[in-house]
């Protein structure tokens, strides 16, 4: 007889609920609605199709693994106008997420209930649902995260010395898929070698193993850094990219603020409130028995807050998605909170008429549930992902006239453009033929640099230009502090915040 985990059917009901999600936002014309889902199809697609192919292309911003994942796919034509294959492996992901945060509830408290309470606020949340669908890296980050701190769980409960293979690949390929992992595994693992301390290993063993785990996302930090460096020639790159906000910057309550409302609003303030009281219980049975260590690992998820605050405090436009990780790290803890109530046993001196806490968590799960799916539905057409999402839609609709302008007379000539800015300008082109090769851009190095000094009528037929997004891009405030810039170029059309130029006969 097959015996079937809990956790694998609830990984395959998320994967399902996810693909229903898809072709629902496909329908709506919102798989590809939000700019940055574009920006990541062309950054894979540009490291062969570019005038100066090679692994360079992969830039520096942002981390490189799911660009990797997608270098060859975007090659064909049709996954990279529809983003299908980007998609199928954000539902992959959903389901590995899912599969993950189950595993964990059913290792720590042995609860079918508690698990799948975790897999359904994770598949039924509308704002998760929705990024599950696109090319967005947040899938692949919940997937990394989820299953390196799953790994992590099962390692330190087994106390062995040697790291696993997949252990060490699976922290290698968070740090390589968004910002978030870095302070996530940047607790998880010190919480590990903690409870591998008070579980008594040797420090001699404990060095090693610290060694063990820590090359993995130490060797990942490096190889990007050097990348970093060649490619853009700052080790780092941390700004330029956006025009700061004076309402976070410097604000400390206000960033800590703008992150519990941005979680609060992705889910709703039931389950934020139980996760994060989870959470402290977690904490204090860890701190408090030495047998339950372990579970310091799985509260490291909610270190992904850490970014979001930091970058607010430092200037950054608030962004609601950057809270997609706290979210996801609630739906687990609230798992979890149905898990460790329903575990305990009622004690028959108390008295047939009171209310077991095995009750209790099944309550618990009604309410978490219940108060989900009234204030944030899977169904929701408001939710805010989805909202933010549809940002670029008005300037999206502008565009097209530039777009009939320039695929009216377009021969086959080079256009220079930002692809910091108008990346996603660049895909939505390919539904008329242009490839990535067809645009001058940062990524080209000498070309690009050599066109900022002389302008750009030697070496081009045209020009777009972002004179809106944040303040428009390099060329518009280049053309603002020297208007020769253009010089043997004519302004024949503009559209969604978008000029183009075209070089005069």
């Amino acid at each position: 007889m097959i015996i079937v985990r809990p956790e694998r059917l609830l990984a395959a009901a998320a994967a399902a609920i996810g693909c229903v999600a898809w072709i629902a936002f496909l329908r709506a014309d919102l798989v590809l609605s939000h700019y940055d889902a574009k920006a990541h199809l062309v950054v894979a697609r540009r490291v062969i199709d570019s005038l100066t192919p090679g692994w360079q292309q992969i830039g520096a911003v942002w981390l490189p693994l799911p660009h990797l994942i997608h270098l060859f796919p975007m090659q064909v034509d049709a996954f990279y106008r529809t983003g299908l294959f980007a998609s199928l492996v954000s539902i992959a992901c959903f389901g590995l997420t899912a599969f993950a945060a189950a595993r964990l509830v059913m290792l720590i408290t042995g609860s079918a209930l508690g698990a799948t309470v975790a897999a359904a606020l994770l598949a039924l949340n509308p704002n998760l649902l929705y990024l599950q669908a696109t090319p967005m890296t947040e899938p692949m980050l919940l997937a990394a995260t989820f299953m390196a701190v799953l790994a992590l769980y099962e390692w330190v409960r087994g106390s062995r010395d040697e790291v696993p293979m997949r252990l060490g690949i699976v922290l290698f390929a968070a740090m390589w898929t968004r910002y978030e992992a870095w302070p996530i595994l940047g607790t998880a693992i010190p919480a590990s070698l903690y409870v591998s301390r008070r579980l008594g290993t040797d420090p001699h063993v404990l060095l090693l193993r610290a060694w063990q785990l820590a090359v993995w996302p130490l060797a990942a930090v490096l190889v990007f850094l050097i990348d970093s460096r060649i490619t853009t020639g700052a080790w780092f790159v941390t700004g330029g990219f956006y025009v700061p906000d004076p309402f976070y910057e410097g604000q400390v309550l206000r960033s800590l603020a703008a992150v519990w409302w941005g979680t609060e609003q992705l889910t709703s303030r039931v389950p934020t409130l139980v996760a994060l009281a989870v959470a402290v219980v977690l904490v204090i049975r860890a701190l408090g028995r030495r047998g339950d260590g372990a579970l310091l690992v799985p509260v490291a998820l909610l270190a992904a807050a850490a970014l979001p605050f930091y970058a607010f405090y430092e200037g950054h436009p608030f962004r609601i998605r950057y809270m997609i990780p706290t979210v996801a790290a609630c739906a687990l803890f609230g798992g979890l909170g149905v898990g460790m109530l329903r575990r305990v046993r009622a004690d028959p001196k108390v008295g047939p008429y009171t209310l077991s806490l095995r009750h209790v968590g099944t309550v618990l799960a009604g309410l978490l549930l219940g108060m989900s799916l009234i204030q944030s539905p899977p169904w929701q057409q408001d939710a805010p992902m989805l909202l933010e999402a549809q940002w670029d839609r008005p300037a999206s609709d502008g565009r097209r006239a530039v777009t009939a302008c320039l695929a009216a007379e377009y021969r086959g000539e080079k256009v220079l453009a930002s692809m910091g800015s108008l990346a996603h300008y660049m895909q939505e082109l390919s539904h008329e033929g242009l490839d990535i090769a067809d645009f001058v851009h940062e990524g080209n190095g000498a070309i690009w640099e050599l066109a900022l000094e002389t302008g750009p009528a030697p070496h081009v037929g045209w020009m777009l230009v972002d004179e809106q997004a944040e303040g428009g891009d390099v060329l518009a405030q280049r053309l603002r502090r020297d208007p020769a810039f253009a010089r043997g170029m004519t302004r024949v059309c503009e559209g969604g915040g978008v000029a183009l130029y075209r070089r005069a006969r």
